[in-house]
């Protein structure tokens, strides 16, 4: 294997977890802290990111979002 990382080995940062889910139409109520808590607006499904936007996102923090925009859609 070359020096070169998959691009699925590269973590996604916060600030791109945020942005998928604002173009979903979950908006941010606020936080504490490094917190903020998303809820979507017509289904009603609430999630809460922590992290600084700058940092990596852990594996469970892409599957809670990749899981709460699959609710929302209703799939």
């Amino acid at each position: 294997m070359s020096g070169c990382a998959k691009l699925q080995d590269v973590p996604r940062k916060i600030r791109q977890l945020i942005s998928d889910l604002e173009k979903e139409g979950f908006v941010n109520r606020g936080g504490k802290g490094g917190h903020r808590n998303f809820v979507h607006a017509s289904s009603g499904i609430s999630l809460t990111l922590s992290g600084q936007t700058g940092a990596d996102a852990k594996i469970y923090q892409e599957k809670s979002v990749k899981e709460a925009i699959r609710k929302a859609k209703g799939q």
